[in-house]
């Protein structure tokens, strides 16, 4: 059988390389703690899915969506102008997605022709540059360092870089670093993109999860965004929806309408129970979404400062549901480090090579077990030994 020469530019999902390691360690009679992928564990509210199951109760809701339904449309559009006071026009700014997910690996192929140029960060979530891939591009990847706050440099970009590239994939609260970004940098992204026509596309999935206090806002808040670019949000995350996939692209209307042409090609739209779900969650009681914060963030501190004082001092994440760590002395490789944590403390996470080539010598941890599990964690750990000492 001959297969498509883009097909090598692809291995096994580093997650299910990861779930294949952990399948045989469980088969072998180890319990395995795993803190690998994003997967949320906290449910949604009651009355989102009762809203979900209502719809699915009714008969007519079985029918292909064709697209988004008015009310969903509104939802976020409201939800939008109430959460970051950008006003959204529903008929044009609007495009459900099926899980972020699905955007990022489909928007490119609206935006470049093979061998065009896409910027995108790294290290960063894998699909952030496997979606320009799949379209055939050319990737510069933007360093994001921990010297500069894990924040991208845009002064850094080569002249000639710039000049070619079309599009530019940004996303703070970051995933994996778990930085966020100051007001001052979406202002220099706009002047950035107008300057050198680059669209941008700024992933906002974790605009919820935000720790110590502190808040954040959208791409599009900031003057010139919506000539530029669009903005992917997800319910995932916020409303423990991750299995009724479910985001939205918001922004230019350019943008949104080749993307909408092309979903039209790709699929029938999101399920119209999983719609009433999605409109539940943004127009209902919202004091689940603190519920939710505040988990992430009591998970964060049980996990950072036991590691801590067993010995492995590592930053304490600002945002999202994701700790990324500087793998210990002496090892140099994140995914022996991984192997070995795995098979000596029973602790799976994702070695951050997986990220980008700048991931190499981190690891990332994700927020997805409760508190006493996270203490079980860093008991394994710290008893394990690979910590030294």
């Amino acid at each position: 059988m001959k297969f498509a020469k883009r097909m090598e530019r692809f291995n096994t999902g580093i997650f299910s390389a990861l779930a294949d390691r952990k399948q045989k360690e469980i088969a072998a009679g180890k319990t395995v703690i795993d803190l690998s992928v994003g997967a949320p564990n906290i449910p949604p509210a009651p009355h989102i899915i009762d809203a979900l199951c209502g719809a699915a109760r009714e008969p007519k809701n079985y029918v292909y969506a064709l697209g988004d339904t008015a009310e969903l449309r509104e939802a976020v559009r409201q939800w939008y102008g109430r959460r970051y006071g950008v006003e959204l026009n529903p008929d044009a700014e609007i495009a459900s997605l099926l899980g972020s997910q699905d955007g990022l690996a489909h928007i490119a192929l609206t935006i470049v022709n093979p061998g065009d140029l896409v910027l995108v960060p790294d290290p960063g979530y894998p699909i952030f540059a496997d979606g320009p891939a799949l379209a055939g591009a050319e990737l510069y990847r933007m360093p994001q360092k921990r010297e500069n706050g894990y924040l991208i440099d845009l002064k850094e970009i080569p002249e000639d870089v710039a000049h070619r590239a079309k599009l530019m994939v940004v996303s703070y609260p970051n995933n994996p670093t778990t930085s966020v970004a100051p007001a001052s940098f979406y202002d220099e992204l706009v002047a950035f993109a107008k300057e050198y026509g680059v669209i941008v596309l700024h992933d906002n999935a974790y605009s919820e999860l935000v720790f110590d206090g502190a808040h954040c806002g959208s791409f599009l808040q900031h003057e010139g965004a919506k000539d530029v670019g669009v903005e992917f949000n997800s319910l995932s995350k916020t409303y423990g929806l991750a299995g009724a996939r479910i985001g939205f692209a918001v922004g230019n209307p350019e943008i949104i309408a080749m993307l909408k042409a092309l979903k039209s090609n790709l699929d029938y739209g999101m399920f119209l129970p999983v719609q009433k779900a999605a409109v539940a969650a943004l127009t209902g009681p919202q004091d689940c979404v603190e519920t939710t914060r505040r988990a992430y963030e009591s998970r964060r501190n049980v996990l950072v400062d036991g590691l801590g004082r067993a010995g492995w001092k590592i930053d304490r994440p600002k945002a999202t549901m994701f700790v990324w760590a500087r793998i210990p002395e002496p090892y140099r490789s994140s995914e022996a480090f991984t192997l070995d944590l795995l098979r000596r403390a029973g602790v799976l996470v994702t070695p951050g090579a997986a990220f980008g080539p700048s991931g190499e010598g981190h690891v990332r941890f994700a927020l997805v077990q409760d508190e006493d599990t996270m203490r079980e964690a860093v008991c394994s750990v710290a008893a394990s030994g690979i910590l030294g000492g």
